[in-house]
């Protein structure tokens, strides 16, 4: 009998020895799956990363168009200042086709280079954008109004913005101009307003 007790010494070291190698082949193991889900997440392959990338592309885009928009060769107003002194103040939308008025659907939105550039950028490549334009009133108030508007943007959408600057001599007529617009005089002197045009984009 006292022969035996040294054998099955051994034999419980030796179980001992296993199911610590175990438990530390587990732990390696867990300590290997944690480092592949945090390295994984930063990986391009990822939608966050993803969409971090779409965002950049639709952030350039718009503030080409924007930049485009707004040159304006000697002695010339911008396209974007044109768009501007030529709206009525209405609303409109993308029906598929054309941009057409909210409050009169048979009223389309022509001679506009956003509207033109927008249709041909981002309306076939699928996509969304609202346009609005805001500015100071008499009292320091800012006021916006949409210019076009396809609808509530998603998390993932970016927003480019250009200020335009109007004077009395832009303007013409600036009681007809305020009327038709809703944008007012906002100084005495020869500048009249600051008209700051936001487009907003995002995939659909």
């Amino acid at each position: 009998m006292r022969r035996n007790v040294p054998h099955k010494l051994e034999r419980g070291e030796n179980a001992q020895m296993h199911t610590l190698e175990a438990i530390i082949a587990s732990l390696i193991m867990v300590g290997i799956i944690i480092f592949t889900v945090q390295a994984t997440s930063l990986t391009p392959l990822t939608s966050s990363t993803a969409n971090a990338h779409i965002e950049a592309q639709l952030q350039a885009m718009g503030q080409d168009m924007l930049n485009a928009l707004s040159y304006s060769p000697y002695g010339q107003d911008s396209a974007l200042k044109k768009d501007i002194l030529k709206w009525n103040g209405e609303q409109y939308v993308w029906n598929g086709t054309v941009y057409k008025t909210v409050r009169t659907p048979t009223h389309e939105l022509r001679s506009s280079s956003l509207a033109e550039t927008l249709e041909f950028v981002a309306v076939k490549r699928g996509i969304a954008h609202n346009v609005h334009f805001s500015w100071v009133d008499e009292e320091g108030v800012t006021i916006s109004r949409r210019y076009i508007y396809n609808g509530d943007p998603s998390n993932n959408a970016v927003v480019i913005s250009k200020r335009v600057h109007l004077s009395n001599f832009d303007v013409g007529n600036t009681t007809e101009f305020a009327t038709r617009s809703g944008i007012p005089d906002a100084d005495p002197t020869d500048f009249y307003n600051i008209v700051n045009v936001k487009m907003t984009l995002w995939r659909m």
